[in-house]
């Protein structure tokens, strides 16, 4: 199996995948230690049924520079095809400011199939290739070298069983004219904006049990010291404060460091130096915010007027047509949303697009009384009124 190590070797690679239709793509990467990934290893395969035309790229190996592949990235002659691909985008659009295009994701794909809730690159490979794969270099360190023989064919076999599975899901797309509806779900997956982490928004992570506007803006102002200091350092936010420690925090007010000695959660090294003083600053921040900025809660959904046999008419709805559909139901319309229909919202995701043709018009109908649903053997039938 070929390790590229040089930048020549991988433009040379690079200039032979522009000519072919599609590139399969997967990472191997680091983030235990830091607050972005570190990228360790890139795998490719092109077309083919061998290890010939597969890959591995080191990108730890001194003097490569990714920029051919970023340039294989941008060409839209050339799909790039990966599983599970949301960590993957982000390592490519933080470190290099890259979106590839176009990109197709099969574990997406695979929903929309048949192949059930987020289906795993393995169970896909057992069902479409009929192979297995070997996971015991699953969790081990990327960052060291040299990598074992097993290590490497392990990280080839996650491109080069993608092929096959690629091929299988595109064909399945085309025999069902279903290709549109992985475009929608993947308009999500490339768009920069799902990798950009905002220190000020940070705080909308963060579970509470209160509401309260004022303990929220502490909450605030702690989460946005807790992300700013991470990404400065990069190091993860759970080596500054984790989020228990940071919602005491936001309870107990300490003003002075001999306050936060006192926490029962917070980190020994957070009780001293910068980050003490971070959150003290934070804390005194969020108790010094102008009434007119404290942060609000959307409350919309706790105030909604669910009626629950409508709710459960939807849940028994949306389970034939999965069932019908063959697509997972955790893809059309989770629980919070059919809650929500039942309560007369309807601007949500399982009323637009690809989802209101397979469920959202019929849940509709269902709330306005224009059909019903019928038990007919062991599926359930929709009934017009």
């Amino acid at each position: 199996m070929k390790t590229i190590t040089t930048t020549t070797e991988l433009a040379d690679f690079c200039e032979q995948a522009a000519q072919a239709p599609y590139v399969t793509v997967d990472t191997e990467f680091l983030r235990e230690r830091t607050y972005y990934s570190k990228l360790c290893l890139v795998q490719l395969a092109l077309p083919g049924t061998d290890d010939s035309n597969a890959v591995l790229v080191d990108p730890l190996a001194d003097g490569l520079s990714l920029d051919p592949l970023m340039t294989l990235f941008r060409n839209t002659d050339v799909v790039k095809v990966f599983h599970a691909a949301r960590q993957d985008l982000e390592i490519f659009y933080v470190d290099y400011g890259v979106i590839p295009e176009p990109m197709f994701d099969t574990q997406v794909a695979a929903m929309v199939c048949g192949f059930g809730e987020q289906a795993g690159y393995e169970t896909l490979v057992k069902r479409i290739v009929k192979a297995g794969v070997d996971k015991s270099s699953r969790f081990t360190d990327w960052s060291r070298r040299p990598l074992s023989d097993a290590q490497k064919s392990y990280a080839l076999a996650d491109v080069t069983h993608l092929r096959q599975i690629y091929e299988f899901l595109a064909h399945k797309l085309e025999e069902t004219g279903r290709h549109r509806w992985v475009a929608e779900e993947i308009q999500l997956l490339t768009a920069p904006e799902t990798y950009i982490t905002r220190p000020e928004d940070a705080w909308l992570r963060v579970k509470t049990r209160t509401s309260s506007p004022r303990f929220l803006a502490i909450v605030r102002e702690l989460a946005r010291f807790r992300e700013t200091y991470a990404q400065e350092r990069n190091i993860p936010r759970s080596r500054v404060c984790k989020d228990d420690a940071l919602v005491e925090l936001a309870s107990t007010k300490p003003a002075t460091m001999e306050d936060l000695g006192r926490s029962r959660l917070l980190l020994r090294e957070a009780r001293r130096g910068d980050i003490a003083e971070g959150i003290l600053a934070a804390v005194k921040a969020g108790q010094d915010c102008p009434k007119e900025n404290l942060p609000e809660t959307d409350t919309s959904r706790e105030k909604m007027q669910v009626n629950p046999a409508l709710a459960d008419l939807l849940r028994v709805l949306l389970k034939a047509k999965t069932e019908s559909s063959g697509v997972a139901s955790k893809l059309i319309a989770p629980a919070a949303d059919l809650d929500a229909i039942a309560a007369g919202l309807r601007d949500l995701p399982a009323l637009t697009g690809w989802r209101r043709e397979v469920f959202g018009d019929d849940a509709l109908r269902l709330c306005e009384g224009r059909i019903a649903l019928a038990a007919k053997g062991k599926t359930v039938a929709v009934i017009e009124l």
